[in-house]
């Protein structure tokens, strides 16, 4: 007897946040792509009753990023920005800056090299 079964799978992006200096900081680990989207939307995106919150995104540790990535930094940007907050991407590595600038990511959300240099900005 054989039979397909979809097996849940867990999401292979990890997001960890800290606060520094009133900069709310969304540290990624693993990829960023369809499955992990849910993930990377509510670390990004704060609570609806939180102050306007300075986010930087801390892509260190990304390895790969998909159109999916693409279109939830738009969207938590856009919800970001709505309540007069400001969202930074930080330590994109070449294969994900690639993306944020072949899509004009990077014209939109200030991207920085360094976290440091992100905190500084935000």
């Amino acid at each position: 007897m054989s039979g397909n079964r979809e097996v849940e799978q867990p999401s292979r992006l990890s997001a960890t946040v800290r606060t520094v200096d009133d900069v709310r900081v969304v540290t990624l680990q693993g990829e960023i792509d369809h499955t992990s989207r849910e993930v990377l939307g509510q670390a990004l995106i704060p609570e609806e009753r939180a102050p306007a919150p300075r986010v930087v995104a801390d892509l260190t540790g990304v390895s790969f990023m998909d159109s999916s990535g693409i279109n939830v930094f738009i969207t938590a940007h856009r919800r970001i920005c709505e309540i007069g907050g400001r969202l930074h991407i930080a330590g994109a590595g070449e294969a994900v800056r690639r993306v944020l600038t072949l899509v004009g990511v990077d014209t939109v959300i200030p991207c920085h090299p360094t976290l440091e240099q992100a905190l500084l900005d935000a």
